[in-house]
């Protein structure tokens, strides 16, 4: 086996969280979104002494458990590569494959509590970012995601099912209106043009939407005219914000260079358990806010007793965490290294009349030192990369008798509880949430306690 052979390959097993796993001439082989018991053509990309990896070109066999797609889009658009599974069989996979992550890990006497379901299977993102492209070096305006495998081609994503209607409305109406009145693309190559992304954020239980148009600074436009537009759609939600994002940033990312808000609100406003939050333009905030009441009333019944009790929320984001278990807390402190959130967390804090939350900016790692208070609880819910070594250190210093890890991210979990078990913590329970139906994605709740010595 070489590189560029095509070969077809079973896959056998699946190694979190996408990848599937063939044999050919005895090496095992990884292919990215495939899918135990499918039969598929591969395009070796990287051979190793003891491992190849290839591009999944076509799935020549079915797994005998496959559906239909329920989506116009499937095969083009580089999202919800599960979602030919029925959903029970996606709910055993993550399941299982996170029971595997701990097993390698060696983490070992924890009650395992299974995995909950999203309430919403079909439409459940309250987030979306959306790229302006086109689907081949130079055909028509595009807006919606890249394309699978490719890293420029853009496939318009109008019917998608993972949102829900009033999404699909602003995307079209605002494609309509960019090819109507010929506004370049900004290209990626050349770094030349003017249209790079949109983001709509849509609050369940409000019903609230913001748009958020992201551009380069290369050209002077008026948008009043479609704001208007989006204004006078018949959606099923209401529009509070339309923004405008001015971004020169050469990567193919949001980096807000500025953004100004051209009618209405720069926020909208989300209900979770009873509270409401505040939640800004570039604010992060769990994409499935039905799946995140779930995910929240788990860590409360985690913590069990809180009452009269010190906690720390560690990567505090805009608070909900720390303000949901406010409600049983003696005090809740937060830290965040994005300045924006905080400010939310506080204001938010404000709103739902919680007097005993604090919530400071800054890295976790420096920050720590200057909390002053012994926590009773700490709560980690860090971003995808997990928990730094270093501030890992400083966090089991603490000697908390108990943690909650919020994760999104298994497998950086799984290597944060080694050093946590090492130090004399055991996990004593573990329980995934799927907040992300069709993905290979989920939620873990564990809570550990710090061992008798």
């Amino acid at each position: 086996m070489k590189k560029k052979d095509i070969i077809d390959i079973e896959i056998k097993d699946l190694e979190f969280p996408a990848k599937g796993i063939g044999f050919y001439e005895d090496k095992k082989v990884y292919v990215k979104n495939a899918v135990v018991g499918q039969v598929v053509r591969v395009c070796i990309q990287k051979v190793r002494k003891d491992h190849a990896e290839g591009k999944l070109m076509e799935v020549v066999k079915p797994s005998l458990v496959e559906t239909k797609s329920f989506c116009s889009h499937f095969g083009r658009c580089g999202g919800c590569a599960r979602q030919t599974l029925p959903y029970e069989e996606q709910l055993k996979i993550k399941e299982n494959a996170v029971k595997k992550l701990l097993e390698e890990a060696n983490i070992k006497g924890y009650e395992f509590l299974g995995i909950e379901k999203s309430p919403e299977v079909y439409e459940y993102r309250n987030k979306m970012e959306y790229s302006f492209g086109n689907e081949e070096k130079g055909g028509e305006l595009n807006l919606g995601m890249h394309k699978k495998g490719k890293f420029y081609d853009v496939v318009t994503v109008d019917e998608c099912k993972i949102v829900d209607e009033d999404f699909n409305k602003i995307l079209k109406e605002i494609l309509i209106y960019c090819r109507a009145n010929e506004i370049p693309l900004y290209n990626n190559r050349s770094h030349e043009g003017y249209l790079r992304h949109l983001i709509v954020r849509k609050a369940k239980k409000t019903k609230e939407i913001i748009v958020n148009l992201i551009t380069s600074t290369q050209m002077n436009l008026n948008l009043q005219e479609l704001v208007e537009k989006i204004r006078k759609l018949s959606l099923k939600g209401h529009v509070v914000g339309f923004l405008h994002t001015l971004n020169d940033n050469l990567a193919d990312a949001v980096v807000p260079d500025e953004t100004k808000v051209i009618w209405g609100e720069d926020y909208f406003t989300e209900e979770l358990l009873g509270l409401k939050f505040k939640i800004s333009a570039f604010s992060f905030f769990q994409t499935n806010s039905l799946g995140a009441e779930k995910l929240y009333s788990m860590v409360l019944d985690f913590m069990e007793d809180a009452k009269d009790k010190v906690v720390f929320d560690l990567y505090c984001g805009t608070g909900t965490i720390g303000q949901i278990v406010a409600k049983k807390a003696k005090k809740v402190m937060g830290i965040e290294l994005v300045e924006e959130a905080v400010q939310a967390a506080n204001e938010n804090a404000i709103m739902n009349n919680l007097k005993n939350c604090t919530f400071i900016a800054g890295d976790v790692f420096k920050k720590i030192d200057e909390l002053k208070v012994k926590p009773d609880i700490i709560i980690l819910d860090p971003p995808r990369v997990g928990v730094h070594p270093k501030a890992l250190q400083k966090i089991i210093r603490y000697n908390s008798p108990e943690i909650v890890y919020v994760s999104c991210n298994p497998k950086t979990l799984a290597q944060n509880l080694i050093d946590l078990q090492e130090a004399g913590y055991q996990v004593k329970k573990v329980k995934c949430m799927d907040m992300f139906p069709h993905t290979p994605h989920c939620e873990v709740i564990c809570l550990l306690q710090r061992a008798e010595r």
